[in-house]
């Protein structure tokens, strides 16, 4: 499973507005609805907060992977969000967020769902992936990045 595959450009949500970490959960959940025109925003802000619990996601400089398993969803799914300002997020740096990958898996599909961790890993290893991400004004242009970046990677595996 590829990052393009569950970071689509109608689920990319640049200038959020959220000031800290439950803000940036409650607003990338309410696009993720919004997108996939579903009632289930209890259920996926549950899962998150009950890994979140375990230690924080913000785990890059300037980068958290808000991250859960639901059955709310049938697919691995996920939405980025880019934020200008700067997110309070309780990181591991002590340090604001911008880009926040938020990724949904069902309950029984672990295998996916850590291949997906594994390749965002791999992507934010190279600080000018961040960089460009970043950069973009609009979905269109931060999917360009990622299908970039990503592609570059493949060809060298």
């Amino acid at each position: 499973m590829f990052l393009h595959e569950v970071f689509t450009p109608e689920l990319i949500k640049v200038d959020l507005e959220a000031e800290d970490k439950e803000e940036a959960f409650e607003e990338l959940v309410d696009h993720f609805c919004q997108v996939e025109k579903t009632n289930v925003r209890e259920e996926i802000l549950a899962a998150l907060r009950e890994r979140e619990a375990k230690m924080s996601t913000g785990i890059h400089k300037g980068i958290a992977i808000p991250h859960g398993k639901t059955n709310a969803v049938e697919n691995v799914r996920g939405v980025l969000g880019v934020s200008r300002k700067g997110i309070d997020y309780d990181a591991l740096d002590g340090e604001p967020v911008y880009l926040l990958f938020m990724i949904l898996a069902p309950q029984k599909d672990s295998e996916k769902h850590l291949r997906i961790l594994k390749r965002m890993a791999e992507l934010l290893e190279d600080p000018q992936f961040y960089t460009d991400l970043q950069a973009q004004k609009d979905a269109a242009g931060a999917y360009g990045v990622i299908r970039k970046y990503e592609d570059m990677f493949v060809a060298l595996d």
